[in-house]
Order: C-alpha cells, then structure tokens, then sequence
C-alpha cells in the first residue's frame, strides 16, 4: 500500500465519520448546476422563441375566466319562526271501576286503538243482576198496594156521598193513595239505580282512540264508585289520536310580532307547518287555534297549541316536533342561490360583477332558506350581477368574463322545507 492510502486512511479516521458520509465536491457541484438549469427552464417559460432581429417576444396573456351571474329574485315573504312542541293527545281519560267486584272478562289487546263503545271489561254482573231482580219486585208490590189505595179511596167516596161514610174517612184514604204513589216512584227508581249498576259491570270505551295496558287483570277483586268519593281501581287509560294537539310556547318577542301581523292583516295567520322525526320536510299541516291570556312570568313565554288532522294516526301524544309559524307582515327581501354566499369569518358576503368585469365583495345580511333560495335581508340591490357559478375563479378584484344565468323561486319547496 502506498503513502498516500495510508495518510487518506488516517485523515477519514481522525474525522469519526465513515467514507461514505462526507459528499465530494463532485457531486454537490452537480446538484447545483441541475438546479440552475431547472431555475433557467422556469425562467425561461414566461418568453417566446426568439424572433427575427433577436428580440424575444412576450407570452400571450390568459382570457378572463367566466362565470354564471344573475341578478337577485325579489320577493314578498311574510317572516316566520321556527318552534319545537310536543303532541298531546285531545281527549284523555282513565278508565276506572265505577262499580266493585270481580273482574271476569277483558276485550281488547294491549296498545290497540278501539272505538266507542267497544266493551273493555266485565266485572261480575250477578250481584247487580240480582239487585236489579229485587228492585223489580219492589215496584209490583208498591204497585199493589197503590191500586188498593186507589179502590179503597173510590169507595170511600161513594160512601160519603150517601152519607155512609166522614170526610175523614175519604182524606185518610186520599193520604194512603199519595203514600203508595210514593213508594211505587221510590221503587222505580230503586230499578233505575240497579240498571245503573249492572250497566257499569260492562266496562265500554267512551271514545274512539288508543287503549294502553290492561292495569288488573282476570280474578281480581277492583273497587268501583260511581261518584268518586271512595278509592277506585284504575283499569286502563284511552288517547284520542284523531285530531292531535300540538302544544308549544312562544317568547315574547315572537309573541309580540305575531301580534302586530294578526293587527296589520287583520286576519289570523293560523297555518302550522310541521316536521316530524329528523327528515326536515314540513310536509304536516295543522291550524293555531288557541294562544294563552298570560305569559309565564317565571320562563318569559306564553303556550300556544295547533290542532293537527291524524288520519292516519302516525302522530302519538308525547312525540316531538319542529314547526315553523308566520309571526309578522309580508315583507321585502332579496333570494339568491345558496351557494353563491361566502362565509367570511363572522360575517357572510356574496360576490358581484361590476360593469368593467372586475370581481366586487358584498357584505350581506342573510336570512333563512324560502323556495329552495338564501333569503338576503340587506347588502343587495336589484341590479346587482350576483355569481352564482364559478366562484373559483372570482377573486376579490380580479377581471371575469361574465355569463348570465338565471334561478326560480320553488313554491312547492317552500311549503315543505
């Protein structure tokens, strides 16, 4: 091995560093010339080939980008605010024993929906059956007895007339004839009273709705009263579902515009559109048609209730619900598409084409969505050219080509979303 392999050995030593960690200048060199001459094929592209008399000549400048724009839609919208109730059921009653005994029979499946006068339960009816037996007799006997008041006084009478008989004799009888009319109405209605009973033995539904669960069942003993001044069993409960209440509560700002529209309009903006579940279609209508005489002084609302058609008895009593209620005048508002609004932080902007096709920023005001459209309450005017396609390319200032477009309000649309 020669001198100088053994002095690089040493100096590659003394560095700590293997031979392949320190680059040669070689190869640095190389990298920079390859990158110089990626720099000059860059540069390079902004020029033209050369020309005649050695002149380089510019590049072509870049069209304009185009962009759909049309102007806002105006129309007249009555405001409306959104609330959240709750479904209620119309008619609700307990089904409660109104007479004692042993329950015998149930007819009706849990949870089904009945109609009135569909027989729920059967409780015992003999003892009522055999009350009902001994009234029925208590009527023939004072029936007896009054037609021997009635012979016995006809008598009497006659004998007075032929001086065989007193006047005292004929009031006395006359007095025994009222008494026995009496008994024989008391009985009457001892026979009423029994009917009564038996009746109540037949539990029936009172109106058309749907049944919950059977609370007692077949062999127990319930308690019953008819005019509720002892303990009663409860057997069941009955919802009415057709129609069903919407229940809600207004602030007192919503209160308050819903106010000046019914005086302004002088007519009562009662349709309700509904959204049931998480679908966000208002495609269920009702009618306002109660509000209350108070707010609540503790919570600052009033309640309100719609009543709502549930022919189909969809709707359950509890259930949950958006809706959305018109609180106030018609009034004038811009809609543009919903994508031709731009977030800008907090505040919301549209962008316009001037008459020199340069790209100007409008900050709006923006509302709520009616017939598939943003409505703008402020920022825009009718003859503002809105982008409504391509906002890519439209940058604050820049130059577009402008291409008109147009959009429709979607009446169908409003009505349900």
């Amino acid at each position: 091995m020669s001198d100088f392999s053994l002095e690089m050995d040493a100096r590659k030593a003394s560095s700590g560093a293997p031979p392949q960690a320190r680059p040669s200048r070689r190869r640095t060199g190389g990298r920079w010339a390859l990158l110089a001459a990626t720099v000059l094929v860059v540069g390079g592209a902004g020029y033209a080939v050369v020309g005649h008399g050695g002149q380089p000549h510019p590049a072509a400048a870049m069209p304009a980008p185009q962009v759909t724009v049309s102007t806002p839609l105006a129309r007249s919208l009555s405001p409306r605010t959104g609330f959240l109730g709750q479904f209620s059921a119309v008619d609700a009653v307990e089904i409660r024993a109104q007479v004692g005994g042993t329950l015998t029979e149930i007819h009706f499946t849990d949870g089904q929906t009945v109609h009135k006068g569909d027989l729920l339960f059967v409780i015992d009816p003999r003892p009522y059956q055999i009350r009902l037996e001994q009234a029925v007799a208590q009527v023939q006997s004072a029936q007896s007895r009054l037609e021997l008041a009635q012979a016995e006084l006809w008598r009497a009478q006659q004998l007075k007339k032929v001086d065989f008989g007193t006047g005292q004799n004929v009031d006395q009888r006359s007095a025994d004839l009222r008494a026995d009319q009496a008994s024989l109405d008391l009985a009457k209605a001892a026979v009423r009273d029994a009917q009564l009973d038996l009746e109540y033995s037949r539990v029936t539904a009172p109106f058309t709705g749907r049944i919950s669960s059977h609370r007692v069942s077949v062999g127990n003993l319930v308690s019953g009263s008819r005019g509720g001044t002892s303990a009663t069993t409860l057997l069941t409960t009955i919802v009415s579902l057709d129609p069903i209440y919407l229940d809600f509560d207004m602030s007192e700002a919503d209160y308050l515009a819903f106010q000046r529209g019914q005086k302004t309009s002088g007519s009562r903006a009662d349709r309700v559109d509904i959204s049931v579940g998480d679908t966000g279609v208002y495609d269920v209508h009702g009618t306002l048609d109660f509000v209350d005489n108070a707010l609540d002084r503790a919570s600052g609302t009033i309640h309100a209730r719609a009543t709502v058609p549930n022919t189909n008895l969809v709707l359950t009593p509890g259930e949950f619900a958006r809706l959305r209620l018109e609180v106030g005048t018609p009034q004038a508002a811009m809609l543009v598409p919903d994508a031709a609004i731009v977030p800008d932080q907090s505040q919301q902007m549209v962008m316009t084409v001037a008459a020199d096709g340069s790209v100007v920023p409008k900050i709006v005001t923006t509302g709520g969505m009616r017939g598939g459209l943003r409505v703008v309450t402020s920022g825009l005017t009718t003859s503002d050219r809105v982008i409504v396609n391509g906002l890519m390319h439209a940058l604050p200032g820049s130059k577009v080509q402008p291409q008109p477009g147009s959009f429709a309000y979607d009446a169908a649309d409003d009505s349900q979303r």
